[in-house]
């Protein structure tokens, strides 16, 4: 297929068409002595009649821009659907007497959870989960909730938490019809199946109960979206009576709470990207109340996981105390009532420079350790006796068969003698993996419980994944994960595609996408670029990317296209970029730098009003993010820096691409404003005539529509979108 065979098809859009064009409302914004105009801070006004008409409008224009894309869609949408085994079922993980799993059926749209009753003989093949095959009847499988029946009659569908009491007769499940990550809790009589009277509205993520079953734990978050209260709510009371067990009032800080893994202690976390402390509950003695390890003055980031060992009780610290790549701390829990100069801290897993320290937890006889090396994601377990001391066990790691991978903790009972690991790669679908821990000079072995079928012939060896390097500006080395067919020529006539997030400390792991296989089997290269501002290469690859260094990461990007145009592979001019929410400004950021290098940009639920958003800490979330971007509303070096970059304030007067702005109107993390604002900027400035155009889901949250054929049908979208534009629109 050459060139002008794919570019003869793209859709352009007709002449005559006329985009919408909001009212200008012109709103000073000042700050350190900075004025900044804004003509469209009107349309944030969500119950505003004539911005409802406005954002419709909007759709309406781009579905009638993008309509002779409509049948590339289709063909992308049933692409997915035709490797998609609609009726399937995940491996059962046990809790308790239970084994619990996730249906799914061929023409609904959502799981339906489900369990069966477990063994109690207390061998290993007591841990082995039942054989659950798609379509068959699991004899005394008991249904907890069927999401198709929960959404039917309703606008959106997400669950948001669940828990079972330890008898395994109450079920607590939290359900968000809105989009907008605010939460129903029901509690279902798993023996009767029918629902308590209690009843507990606008909860957040998360909900567990007490050992006993007599109380549940659920968040709150304030008018921000901030989880900012863990409330109890003891079954058979009423709702307005439940009492707060933890409130955080600093603005910038983020609430959340679990189990312990011994399900001894409610863990209740606080902190930022910088700082933290824990808090724990002691189910065993409730009247002490919360106890706290280290306080967030001591500026540590840390993890904890309380346990005993010996009879001792003990605290695993996750910690970057003297260390930036984090290390493993085992302390004596009654270290904590010194200043934390005073305690006694024995090393576990020491620092590395090269190695970086996720995370740790334990099980009955083993710590388990997720740490990232050479930017992959790896486990580690070592047996718990002589932990911290000389006589610590050596790290033992399961050992897969390719460069590129992800493998990650699936979940594990702690009495358990296996643990659940979910691996992944780019061209390796999901698996499900038990490992059995070591014992003595027994190195583990890995139990295969599952692969995910891909269906319609896929075959892995078609395809390719590559480690490459991109030189930024400043001489960095950026890694690249390239996709491609293996059987695609490397003649320069191809289309590519990049993308990239770059915030947050998070990395783009090698995961397995049946979606993007419709991008590649058009003969489009596929580069993930691993730009600074995630977490791919430690700790310091995310500091080099925040705050007043965050510029790195968007000229990263810059280069991984660089890279891309001239490696062989790509026409340079059949480029496009994709991002999502901080990989949205990202997008932004880009299109503002260097618009000529991309035919298309698809920026998904993008940040791009980030200074807008920031500096009113009354907005969503606004607080939280002062410790990613820095404060603007105290640091006028801030707000200079973040003014310099942020895409709204920077759109030009220069030729832009393609843009498709994709938001949802309910979502409360990023809100749709702030595409709706940069659409209208974008076209008052171009100089060129790309159709720019805003995508709206009015019934969707942050993640789109819900339900799973809506989710294939956004990436359809999508995908066609940037198809469209790079000429790629043919199979090969």
């Amino acid at each position: 297929m050459t060139f002008s065979d794919a570019a003869a098809t793209p859709s352009a859009p007709d002449s005559a068409l006329a985009p919408p064009v909001a009212k200008t409302v012109p709103v000073e914004r000042t700050h350190h002595g900075d004025t900044f105009v804004d003509n469209y801070e009107w349309l944030r006004e969500k119950e505003n009649p004539e911005v409802v008409a406005h954002l419709n409008a909007e759709q309406a224009y781009t579905d009638a821009v993008t309509a002779g894309q409509e049948q590339l869609r289709q063909d992308i949408f049933s692409e997915i659907k035709s490797r998609t085994q609609e009726t399937d079922l995940s491996v059962p993980s046990r809790k308790d007497g239970w084994w619990y799993y996730a249906r799914m059926v061929e023409g609904q749209a959502y799981g339906i959870q489900c369990r069966v009753a477990a063994g109690s003989d207390g061998t290993l093949a007591d841990w082995t989960p039942p054989l659950v095959e798609p379509g068959v009847d699991v004899p005394g499988e008991q249904i907890l909730l069927d999401g198709n029946v929960e959404a039917e009659g309703q606008p959106f569908f997400a669950l948001g938490g669940a828990a079972v009491t330890r008898d395994g007769k109450l079920y607590a499940y939290a359900v968000d019809n809105a989009g907008d990550e605010l939460f129903t809790v029901r509690i279902k009589d798993l023996s009767t199946g029918e629902l308590l009277p209690d009843i507990i509205e606008n909860a957040f993520y998360g909900v567990t109960f007490s050992p006993d079953g007599t109380t549940l734990f659920y968040m709150v978050a304030d008018d921000s979206w901030r989880p900012y209260q863990v409330k109890t709510h003891v079954l058979g009371t009423p709702v307005d009576t439940d009492e707060v067990l933890y409130q955080e009032d600093d603005v910038a800080m983020w609430t959340g709470f679990g189990l312990s893994a011994d399900r001894r202690h409610l863990m209740i976390s606080i902190g930022c990207s910088e700082f933290s402390e824990t808090r724990l509950l002691d189910f065993a003695a409730p009247e002490k109340g919360l106890q706290l390890l280290i306080p967030r003055s001591a500026g540590i980031l840390y993890d904890a996981e309380p346990f005993l060992l010996d009879g001792v009780e003990k605290v695993l610290l996750t910690h970057d105390r003297d260390a930036v790549n984090s290390m493993i701390s085992l302390v004596d829990a009654a270290e904590f009532s010194k200043p934390v100069a005073e305690q006694q801290w024995a090393t576990v897993v020491p620092h590395d420079d090269s190695v970086r320290v996720n995370g740790a937890t334990v099980t009955a006889t083993h710590m388990v350790v997720s740490l990232r090396k050479d930017t992959i994601e790896r486990i580690q377990v070592t047996v718990l006796e002589g932990l911290g001391t000389a006589g610590q066990g050596a790290a033992v790691e399961p050992v897969f068969d390719e460069e590129l991978y992800t493998a990650a903790m699936g979940g594990s009972e702690f009495e358990s003698p296996v643990i659940r690991l979910v691996y992944s790669s780019d061209f390796t679908p999901p698996r499900v993996y038990d490992y059995v821990l070591p014992v003595g000079d027994d190195g583990g072995e890995l139990l295969l419980r599952k692969e995910t079928p891909v269906l319609g012939g896929y075959r892995s060896e078609d395809y390719i994944a590559e480690r490459e390097w991109a030189t930024a500006a400043d001489g960095t080395q950026v890694p690249l994960s390239v996709l491609r067919r293996a059987d695609l020529p490397r003649d320069g006539a191809n289309a590519g595609v990049v993308y990239g997030y770059g915030s947050y400390e998070v990395s783009m792991d090698p995961g397995f996408g049946v979606p993007r296989l419709s991008l590649l089997d058009r003969g489009v290269v596929f580069v993930i670029a691993h730009v600074r501002g995630g977490g791919e290469m430690g700790r310091h690859w995310y500091e080099e990317g925040k705050k007043l260094t965050k510029k790195n990461t968007f000229s990263d990007f810059v280069a991984a296209t660089d890279w891309l145009a001239q490696s062989g592979w790509v026409d340079p001019a059949r480029i496009a970029a994709m991002g999502g929410s901080a990989g949205g400004l990202l997008m932004g950021a880009v299109a503002n730098l260097a618009p000529e290098k991309y035919a298309a940009v698809v920026a998904q639920v993008p940040f791009v009003d980030a200074l807008t958003t920031i500096l009113d800490p009354e907005l969503p979330l606004s607080a939280l993010e002062w410790e990613e971007w820095g404060n603007p509303i105290t640091d006028p070096e801030v707000y200079k820096y973040m003014k310099e970059y942020t895409p709204y304030e920077n759109v030009r007067a220069v030729a832009y691409p393609k843009i498709a702005a994709v938001t949802s109107f309910n979502d409360t993390r990023v809100l749709y404003v702030e595409p709706a604002k940069w659409v209208q900027e974008l076209r008052a400035k171009s100089t060129g005539s790309a159709p720019i155009v805003m995508k709206i889901e009015m019934d969707g949250g942050h993640g789109g529509a819900s339900g799973r054929y809506e989710g294939w049908k956004t990436r359809a979208w999508d995908y066609a979108f940037l198809a469209d534009a790079i000429g790629a629109t043919k199979l090969r």
